[in-house]
């Protein structure tokens, strides 16, 4: 290498290493592809007062939702690396919708930077007794399989975690349902509430003012034990479906290329923000399992994730075009 190009190099690392430690001087674009109002929306608002005091700058979400999140995880797999756009992104984004759809526009694991995961979620089957009056999973699995068809049951969206754990579900019990997608959270609470389906799997935290209010039943949680937020109901595993669990995870995600010096400083805000005792109280009442994780630590459970559900997406036969 010529003296020209090592200086050229030197002085473009410097450039390089300077504005990682100046980073960042105007506001951070966090992307998610949900609705406002959704689980992961919740989890956001949750952490972002920390974030922008850490980081020293104001932190915007913006909501592309579709897809399954497919839209909001395109604009990001496309955007610069220059550590203000990132991705809120969950076990379905990046560890289901490889396998779950056909085509996607960007690959989940080479298009993005793995920043830390935030929570772990735990899923609650949630039905509106005046479309089906069970109070058991034993009682529900009973009732769905005397009318096979007649039960409808929404999801999120396609390729969703509430579809593909409803899913799951419907394959170990042996039941006959149809499959109805939503936008997000929102609209599919309140296909359940105005009885258009009967129940759902969704994130304690979405369910848990509905369950308060009267509205709904909650008959068992996904996880492998009960949820602290709601120690009452038991898990699906224990209370008619053995061997059943699912449980969903939010995370942060750069585009590829992210200078490693960003990378770490933003790993270290999470895990600022994730460390506050009022932040792990509030994310427990919601029934979420604060997990933070390094940088290869998050890497290593996307990884993991992706092979998990693509083994459940083909038992269950599962496909998105």
């Amino acid at each position: 290498m010529s003296k020209f190009l090592a200086g050229a190099l030197a002085l473009l690392l410097s450039a390089t290493s300077a504005s990682a430690q100046e980073w960042p001087t105007k506001p951070v674009t966090i992307y998610m592809g949900f609705p406002a109002g959704s689980g992961v929306d919740v989890v956001a608002r949750l952490l972002q007062p920390s974030l922008e005091k850490t980081l020293g700058q104001r932190l915007v979400i913006d909501y592309k939702p579709g897809a399954g999140g497919n839209v909001a995880s395109e604009v990001v797999a496309r955007a610069p690396a220059d550590g203000y756009t990132f991705l809120l992104g969950t076990a379905a984004t990046h560890g289901v919708n490889a396998a779950l759809y056909k085509r996607l526009p960007f690959d989940v694991e080479t298009d993005f930077t793995p920043i830390s995961s935030l929570n772990d979620v735990s899923n609650v089957l949630m039905v509106n007794p005046a479309v089906l009056d069970a109070t058991t999973v034993k009682e529900f699995i009973a009732k769905v399989k005397a009318a096979p068809g007649k039960y409808n049951y929404a999801s999120t969206g396609n390729g969703t975690g509430t579809h593909l754990a409803f899913a799951e579900f419907v394959h170990k019990a042996g039941l006959d349902m149809v499959h109805v997608p939503y936008k997000g959270g929102p609209e599919a609470i309140q296909g359940v509430l105005n009885g258009d389906v009967c129940c759902i799997f969704n994130q304690v935290q979405t369910a848990l003012a509905h369950f308060r209010a009267g509205k709904v039943r909650l008959l068992g949680v996904t996880t492998a034990k009960r949820v602290p937020a709601i120690p009452e109901v038991p898990t699906i595993d224990e209370a008619g479906v053995p061997g059943f669990e699912s449980y969903t995870w939010f995370g942060i995600f750069a585009p590829k290329g992210l200078d490693p010096a960003i990378a770490a400083r933003m790993n270290a805000a999470l895990k600022v923000a994730l460390a506050e005792p009022e932040t792990q109280k509030k994310l427990a009442d919601l029934g979420n399992t604060p997990r933070y994780e390094t940088l290869e630590q998050f890497k290593a459970t996307v990884k993991a994730d992706r092979a998990k559900w693509a083994a459940v997406v083909k038992a269950i036969g599962a496909t998105v075009d």
